[in-house]
């Protein structure tokens, strides 16, 4: 029986030391050495101060500004320590009146535009973090985003363009634009 319980705790303590301590550390230290950008957050910086991170989407609600999906975390929107969806059901009636509401804030926003909107706009992701949107989301926002700038729309939809990013490894998921990316080149233009 005592040698069972030493054999026992030995286990527990070596377990904890390379599950707890050494494997963790190993991973950071090849995190840091191989991928230092994506280990410490994908954080993007503007003269020395973090403004976001191109891994979890921002509010942005200027109509000089580029909008991402509508986030899920409540009561601060995007915020990671909240991830989460909205675990509402498409027959939830709380979900239809939150899309019903966001689709005609759009609607006014982009000057009672008839052009369908794209779901992204309207309906959070699974993490509630998203920061990338459809192209088509970008799109649909060209005009206002120009108008309220004072920039030719062609001029932002080629600026959108030039930010839309592959499907990962080729096939996985669809073309996409990070907004952040696209509104902070906006700011540059």
């Amino acid at each position: 029986m005592r040698s069972s319980v030493r054999a026992i705790l030995v286990s527990l303590v070596l377990l904890t030391v390379l599950a707890g301590l050494v494997y963790p550390l190993l991973i950071l230290g090849l995190a840091q050495a191989f991928f230092p950008e994506q280990a410490d957050g994908s954080l993007v910086r503007r003269d020395g101060r973090i403004i976001g991170s191109t891994l979890i989407g921002q509010q942005f609600d200027d109509a000089r500004y580029f909008w991402g999906r509508p986030s899920a975390t409540v009561p601060t929107p995007y915020n990671a320590a909240a991830s989460s969806g909205t675990n509402l059901a498409p027959s939830n009636p709380q979900l239809a009146k939150d899309v019903a509401a966001r689709c005609t804030a759009l609607v006014k926003a982009h000057g009672n535009s008839a052009d369908p909107i794209p779901l992204d706009l309207v309906t959070a992701s699974g993490s509630g973090l998203d920061p990338h949107v459809t192209v088509a989301a970008m799109l649909y926002q060209v005009d206002r985003v120009a108008a309220a700038r004072g920039i030719d729309p062609s001029a932002v939809r080629a600026l959108v363009e030039r930010h839309i990013e592959s499907p990962a490894f080729g096939f996985l998921g669809q073309r996409r634009v990070n907004v952040l990316a696209v509104n902070l080149a906006l700011d540059a233009y």
